[in-house]
């Protein structure tokens, strides 16, 4: 397959701005593969589409504020984009990778100033990313939650003084975040209200947490023709032995497993073995899913609409088929649906 063979017209207008006015009052298309049908629906009756025996996945990852504002030595505005959550060593320094936005590209040895609390010595660029060691003086995870904002996609516009960025803080966040290190959240939980998650327990839908820290690869654009040439970049994963194995009960009684999110689907399918029991461990996740995969373990999936020509557009389309999600997008375009991070959602089943 090529990558023109993901591609679609979205009118800009559809791009959500901001979430919806309650997490859950946001727009619910369901796809269901058996019979090739769609409907319309809100995201808090998701409750009269689940079944008491249905066990969903869900990715407790936290995004840390990891979009930094500063200024170059000699002057000019920059932004930095950390790529990882600080791995400290010492009490006063961390290196990682970041993108960085200037008006003239840095070069090695560029000092950035964020504060008088911290600076960045860009050590090297390769591939667009910088290598940089992080200087800074007091607790770090304090500093970047007084000057970090959140990191949010290039098409969620934001001014400098905009409101909607201190909304940003608890809204491009799950209810359920639990472990910080994500660079982006996982979007198709930011639906669910703590009083949903009620809701559909007492219905007796059991919950399961297992963690991916989304990082950029997860976004990187696909930049071969030929899809099958993308190489994905890793994510950090976890799966605990208990979630495992409520998982592997579930599947063994016949329950079906319901991923929020492709980054739960892809966690799991990369730990399942091949008859599709999932193995507790952590590590790094680079799988790629896309049109001819076979799932070992996800029944149905819960996830917003994609960029086109994205690998998220490429694992929906290997879940329910290509022609069909490309239908269901153009059916989401003509009813108005809001799409990508802030947008609406959809249940596959």
């Amino acid at each position: 397959m090529i990558i023109d063979d993901f591609d679609y017209e979205l009118p800009h207008g559809l791009i959500a701005q901001k979430p919806a006015g309650a997490r859950d009052l946001s727009r619910l298309m369901t796809l269901d593969r058996a019979d090739r049908t769609v409907s319309h629906h809100r995201f808090r009756n998701i409750e009269t589409l689940l079944s008491p025996s249905d066990l969903v996945v869900v990715n407790t990852t936290k995004v840390f504020p990891a979009r930094l504002l500063g200024r170059k030595k000699t002057g000019g505005k920059a932004e930095c984009l950390l790529l990882e959550y600080p791995n400290v060593t010492n009490n006063n320094s961390f290196s990682c990778e970041c993108l960085i936005k200037t008006s003239r590209r840095p070069g090695k040895g560029t000092v950035i100033v964020f504060d008088e609390s911290m600076y960045a010595n860009v050590e090297e660029i390769n591939d667009g990313k910088a290598q940089i060691t992080m200087h800074y003086k007091g607790d770090i995870d304090r500093i970047l939650q007084r000057l970090g904002r959140m990191p949010l996609p290039p098409y969620i516009k934001r001014e400098d003084k905009d409101p909607l960025l201190a909304d940003d803080r608890m809204r491009y966040q799950t209810v359920y975040a639990d472990k910080t290190g994500a660079v982006a959240a996982p979007t198709a939980g930011l639906h669910f209200s703590l009083d949903l998650i009620d809701r559909l327990k007492a219905k007796g839908i059991e919950f399961v947490s297992i963690t991916l820290h989304v990082g950029y690869g997860t976004f990187f654009p696909v930049r071969v023709k030929h899809i099958r040439n993308h190489k994905m970049h890793s994510e950090w994963y976890e799966i605990s032995e208990g979630a495992a194995g409520k998982i592997n009960d579930a599947r063994r009684q016949g329950r079906r497993i319901i991923a929020v999110g492709t980054t739960s689907v892809r966690t799991l399918e990369y730990a399942a073995g091949e008859k599709g029991r999932v193995s507790a461990g952590s590590g790094e996740c680079d799988l790629f899913i896309y049109p001819g995969y076979r799932f070992r373990v996800v029944d149905a999936m819960i996830t917003n609409f994609h960029l086109p020509k994205s690998t998220l557009i490429m694992l929906v389309s290997a879940f329910a088929g290509r022609e069909f999600i490309l239908k269901a997008y153009k059916n989401a375009v003509q009813a108005g649906y809001r799409f990508y991070s802030y947008g609406d959602a959809m249940l596959i089943i």
